[in-house]
Parts: structure tokens; sequence; C-alpha cells
């Protein structure tokens, strides 16, 4: 099946998701898969019959950008770097900054000072903390931040 990239507002692909998911599900529209892909903002990946169903589920759309489907289809393995899980415990390195997701930290940035591979856990020091103490938390609840 064809798969489409469609131009969204940056930050709001998971609501052009759902709006599109609640279309499909009242207009049973021939559309197989929505994919918003976190390495790829302001783009919605929608794998459809062609290219007019496409369309006509985005068609009156909110946070769709121009015409919407940037180009034709595109094939499943032009999309292979995007589409491939890499374990998150690889990508952790100590001395790496990172922001807390979850927890009573939530949204304080820290520094990786130990990861422990085994547990999935990862030992971090916030960075804005007035006192240095090493808070041990599991590795999906942090987020690495690009500098």
């Amino acid at each position: 099946m064809p798969i489409y990239p469609v131009r969204t507002t940056v930050g709001q692909e998971s609501l052009v998701v759902d709006i599109l998911n609640n279309r499909i599900k009242s207009e049973t529209l021939p559309i197989y898969s929505i994919s918003v892909i976190p390495g790829l903002k302001g783009y919605v990946l929608i794998e459809a019959q062609d290219e007019l169903t496409i369309r006509l589920s985005i068609a009156n759309t909110p946070h769709i950008k121009g015409q919407g489907i940037v180009k034709g289809a595109v094939k499943a393995d032009e999309l292979g770097g995007l589409l491939e899980s890499k374990p998150l415990m690889q990508s952790i390195k100590e001395g790496a900054k990172v922001e807390l997701i979850a927890g009573p930290f939530k949204r304080e940035r820290a520094k990786v000072l130990r990861v422990n591979p085994t547990k999935e856990e990862v030992t971090v020091e916030l960075l804005e903390a007035a006192v240095k103490i090493p808070l041990t938390i599991k590795a999906e609840h942090i987020r690495i931040i690009k500098e």
C-alpha cells in the first residue's frame, strides 16, 4: 500500500491524527494506518488505497498545511531510517543532558551520571537544584536533549 506524507502544523501532529481517526470511523474511509514519527516534525504519514482517499479525508481538517500531501506516495523502504526502532538504553550516554518527562521532577533538566542497562535505569543529577542529589529513575522517564 502507498504511504503519503501529509504536512501539518508542527506540534499538532497528534491532534490531526485524532481528528482523522474520528473522520475515518464515521465515514468508513479506506485508510489503513496513520503514523506520527517522533523525529519527523510537522508531518503525518498516512497509508491508504489511493491519493484521492487521502485528499477526501484531510479536506477541511484543521492544522493541515498547504495542499496537505507533500508529494506522491512514498515507499516503505524510503522511510526505513525513520521507522527503525533504536534501543533506548544504547542511546543514553553518561554525561548526556536529559529532561525528566514523568514523576515529581517532571520538566526538570538533569545530567546522566550512571547508566544501568540491566535494570533499564539511569542515575541523574538535577541541573537547577541547589543541592546536588543523585536520583535513580527508569530510563523511559527521560528524554535526551539535543544541544
